[in-house]
């Protein structure tokens, strides 16, 4: 069935063509659930369960409680039934009897259907076969589910149908819920700690008047009232640095980036992530930072610094630290320092069947190296650090060594998980490498509208203090801390081709 086509009546399955019968019924007969505004809950499955853990067989609490959910399964037995509801919190037996309930409105709960979602209020007890459960003494039915709800929804061969209607989904495979409920606090435990840090959460724009001119490929939109092209954008960096310019020390936001490039099960065109910039420390500091907070992560959110990530033990307690070219001597034997010139460089590469990058520079040739013998065996976590300034336009370079710059990435079961520098803070510097970033896109993509941002290299003339920055992606560390295989099993709505 497409996406956003009106179902005629010929299409609807004969059960939803019951179920709309049965609503038309409940209208003629006054009792259109689609009126009622709220209901009155005041207790939730799973708390319940706990507060009376200890209860016996065939007790009675008398505690009276309201709950609401959907009903997810209903055993019908004459004149007592079974049914389960879902609520925010999970779900638990409710116990409808006719001589408590009443006759009509037991009639009434005979008819209604699974995926209904009912208000009820009774008292808690436990079966004879030990079960929690609360016996109602009123039902109200307070929305009528039209669709009903699909048999098998779960595994491979339905997730892409399960990408496209999350409702479904998560009504009906609970253990997809536990991942967004461990995204959302994964995210509050990383906005606590860079609080406590004394960092400053803000917002800066996802509208940008033009491309930079960065590798990553933008998507364009036009604002009327300007009649202007204008830019989703790629990153938060260069506002944020802005800040920091201002003297807003220590500032993060949690972003919505927008890049029109490939998809896989690591790649969405939108995606979150989290930038930070601190004044005054530098990308050693930044490391200590990222060690720190996904220790934390792995103990607030998994309960242990040993982690299970698709089959593999990660151990979050532990992090190595090379820089690149130590990387590439250890998994490849090749060392950059043995390159006198680019054709050095160049020659080392066509003797190991690396691929050489579109400008064949040394310290270009040196990243490429470490993509085809290093990345692959970073399982553990790693800081690789200080990357040829020819893949480091933002990063401030080395005082003993010019060629290489205050950078790194870190790793985790063969995936980049982050970047960070320390700032590039000289205006002089930063124009000419942006200018010389631009010059070489137009010169491969002559059509490209990539354009400098001389009014960030404005904003450094004022003055960028010392500063260390870091940028990561949420997504794949809510991956990681989930043990789930794709960007798409923890974005509630992940980017779809439509069916029409």
């Amino acid at each position: 069935m497409e996406q956003n086509k009106p179902q005629t009546e010929q299409e609807l399955s004969q059960q939803a063509a019951v179920r709309r019968q049965k609503l038309a019924d409940l209208c003629e007969a006054g009792h259109n659930p689609f009126e009622i505004t709220k209901y009155a809950q005041d207790a939730y499955s799973a708390d319940l369960k706990q507060e009376f853990a200890e209860l016996p067989a065939e007790a009675e609490t008398g505690k009276i409680v309201s709950l609401a959910g959907r009903m997810m399964s209903k055993r019908v037995m004459g004149k007592a039934s079974f049914a389960h509801l879902r609520d925010q919190k999970g779900d638990i037996q409710i116990f409808v009897k006719r001589d408590l309930l009443g006759e009509e409105a037991y009639a009434a709960f005979k008819k209604l259907d699974i995926g209904d979602i009912i208000g009820v209020k009774g008292e808690v007890f436990r079966t004879k076969m030990g079960e929690i459960s609360v016996r109602i003494t009123e039902l109200t039915l307070l929305s009528k589910s039209l669709l009903p709800l699909p048999e098998k929804f779960h595994g491979l061969t339905d997730r892409e149908a399960r990408y496209r209607q999350r409702y479904v989904d998560l009504i009906v495979n609970p253990e997809v819920k536990d991942t967004f409920v461990k995204r959302s606090q994964i995210l509050k435990e990383i906005r606590a700690y860079l609080d406590e840090k004394g960092f400053l959460e803000v917002d800066t724009p996802i509208l940008t008047p033009f491309e930079i001119g960065a590798s990553a490929r933008p998507f364009y939109t036009h604002h009327n009232t300007l009649n202007m092209d204008m830019v989703l954008r790629i990153e938060t960096e260069l506002y944020l640095k802005r800040l920091i310019v201002g003297g807003m020390d220590r500032v993060y936001e949690v972003g919505r980036i927008f890049r029109n490039e490939g998809m896989d099960p690591k790649h969405n065109p939108e995606f979150t992530t989290i930038e930070l910039y601190q004044a005054f420390t530098d990308f050693h500091g930044m490391m200590d930072l990222v060690e720190e907070m996904y220790k934390r992560l792995a103990l607030k959110v998994c309960g242990s610094l040993e982690i299970t990530y698709q089959g593999k033990q990660i151990d979050m307690g532990h992090w190595e630290r090379l820089t690149m070219v130590e990387a590439v001597k250890k998994y490849s034997g090749v060392d950059f320092n043995d390159w006198k010139t680019d054709e050095d460089a160049i020659a080392a590469a066509k003797e190991h069947h690396v691929e050489l990058p579109e400008v064949p520079t040394k310290g270009a040739i040196l990243a490429e190296f470490f993509d085809a013998f290093v990345e692959d065996k970073l399982i553990q976590p790693t800081f690789i650090y200080d990357y040829p300034v020819e893949i480091s336009p933002l990063a401030k370079r080395k005082p003993n060594d010019p060629a290489f710059t205050e950078r790194f990435e870190y790793f985790i079961d063969c995936t980049e998980y982050g970047n960070a520098f320390s700032e590039l803070n000289d205006p002089i510097d930063q124009k000419a490498r942006f200018e010389r970033q631009v010059a070489e896109r137009k010169a491969i993509e002559p059509e490209c509208r990539a354009q400098v941002d001389y009014d960030y290299v404005n904003a450094l003339e004022y003055g960028l203090p010392p500063t260390g920055g870091l940028g990561f992606g949420v997504d794949r560390l809510v991956m990681l801390l989930t043990d789930s295989a794709s960007i798409r099993d923890v974005l509630l709505f992940p980017t779809m081709k439509s069916l029409s």
